[in-house]
């Protein structure tokens, strides 16, 4: 009985504008856990106890179900005081033993354990079927809880958390619960780590950030962009936190009101960028790889302008599928291992660079840029890349150009100003330049160094 009614609370016990009931979500009595793999321990390098069991998520639509596996990891003494999450992990691959690799040993040394669970598309869990109706049920409902990104996906997080709190011998409920992951399980954590406080850390890669026009279906900002480069087809560009859906639902019947309407509705329940001030009163750790090029994180020059202190690594000529990477791009960023230790043994590394102030300077054909960290940062190095009259957000034109090999040079320090100064002769047969700058800090840990790397906000000019 217990079980019928907290898939009912899950599907109808929620006020206008809420896509999460939490405490649903956190009552560990409704799991419904199937054990598969009892606590046993696994020898290695770092021996672990290790349990893998399946969860009942909840409802996505009355009687439709969605069940997923997890995989719980701890010391193989005592309890995990905090643990890292993961989505990005295959059924059959949860069904062995996890080995534990480099930053994983460093975190099971430390006291913290591993909860890996399954973020993916339903046809590679073997529900093709289930996905096939969520998304027939979505361009008819545009109801957020029909669709697997929208609920599914990060009730799965949230869900994993409360399951790994359920086992009171294992893990402290009060730890630390940092996560990364890119694509999906960049996007998942992002848009989960809104509602759950639980959740302490993410870093997300290629995945989306901020709520730009095209992502919130403007009809001036795709009118704008269509008139600029044609009608296109693509399955991501311009898509609200995903695959795009505006061509489909608009053929099911819905107008652009309606798309219109549900962004409004469902955007500050997806937009990290909508919920800034809560996360960092929180104390939320953030750090994002939005990839130069990716064909989910389209909007760079929107959101350099619009959250400049988000902060972001660039790494040039990077995305989704994108070859050619820049022969300057830093090769040996060591940004997520250092971003997680550093959330969980804040007392043994030192903390990565914060987003910089940077400002311009346009002098005739003469572009200066100046990038200012805060005195002390441990900023070791800069560079800038650039491309001109670069093809506008969310078109294809923009992750098919790629910056030039010859568009990057070193930045020098200003010892008077303390800041990394570059100066370029500008091409004024073009109408604009887009710009970032990369910064290298060096971090080490436990014998070990960490090379990581910050960039200023991507800013594009105009003459």
């Amino acid at each position: 009985m217990k079980q019928l009614f907290f898939l009912f609370l899950l599907t109808t016990n929620l006020t206008a504008g809420e896509l999460f009931d939490m405490d649903a979500l956190r009552d560990s009595s409704t799991l419904d856990g199937e054990v598969l793999q009892d606590w046993h321990l696994v020898a290695g390098h770092v021996p672990t106890r290790q349990k893998l069991i399946t969860i009942n998520v909840g409802e996505i639509w009355p009687g439709q179900t969605y069940r997923v596996p997890v995989r719980m990891i701890v010391p193989a003494e005592g309890k995990a005081r905090g643990f890292h999450l993961t989505g990005g992990n295959s059924p059959p691959k949860l069904e062995q033993d996890a080995p534990i690799f480099e930053l994983e040993r460093d975190l099971i040394a430390g006291g913290i354990g591993l909860v890996k669970t399954v973020v993916q598309e339903p046809g590679a869990m073997g529900l093709r079927e289930l996905g096939d109706r969520s998304e027939a049920r979505f361009l008819q409902s545009l109801d957020p809880h029909d669709k697997v990104q929208y609920w599914a996906w990060p009730a799965t997080m949230m869900r994993a958390i409360t399951a790994a709190h359920a086992e009171t011998e294992h893990f402290h409920s009060d730890g630390k619960v940092a996560m990364s992951g890119g694509s999906k399980n960049g996007a998942t954590p992002s848009m989960a780590i809104i509602h759950d406080e639980r959740m302490t850390a993410v870093m997300g890669s290629v995945s989306p950030i901020w709520d730009s026009p095209l992502r919130l279906c403007n009809r001036e900002a795709w009118d704008e962009l269509r008139a600029e480069v044609g009608d296109f087809r693509h399955p991501f560009l311009g898509g609200h936190y995903g695959p795009i859906f505006n061509r489909r639902a608009l053929e099911a019947g819905r107008t652009w009101e309606d798309l219109q309407r549900f962004t409004a509705d469902v955007s500050d329940s997806v937009f990290l960028s909508r919920n800034l001030e809560a996360l960092r009163a929180r104390r939320v750790a953030m750090l994002f790889h939005p990839g130069t090029h990716d064909f989910v994180a389209f909007d760079l020059a929107w959101g350099g302008a619009h959250h400049p202190d988000i902060p972001i690594y660039l790494a040039a000529n990077t995305g989704h599928g994108v070859k050619g990477r820049h022969p300057q791009t830093e090769r040996n960023n060591r940004n997520s291992s250092a971003f997680i230790l550093r959330h969980f043994f804040p007392d043994e590394i030192d903390p990565l660079l914060s987003s910089p102030k940077l400002r311009y300077e346009k002098d005739g054909s003469r572009l200066t840029v100046r990038v200012q960290f805060p005195e002390g940062a441990g900023d070791e190095s800069g560079r800038m890349f650039w491309i001109y009259d670069r093809p506008p957000d969310g078109s294809p034109g923009y992750i098919r150009d790629l910056i030039p090999e010859e568009n990057s040079v070193e930045m020098k320090r200003d010892d008077t100003s303390q800041e990394w100064v570059a100066t370029i002769e500008l091409d004024l047969d073009r109408t604009r330049v887009d710009f970032f700058t990369n910064h290298r800090k060096t971090l080490r840990f436990r014998g070990k160094d960490y090379p990581t790397y910050l960039s200023s906000a991507y800013t594009r000019v105009s003459w």
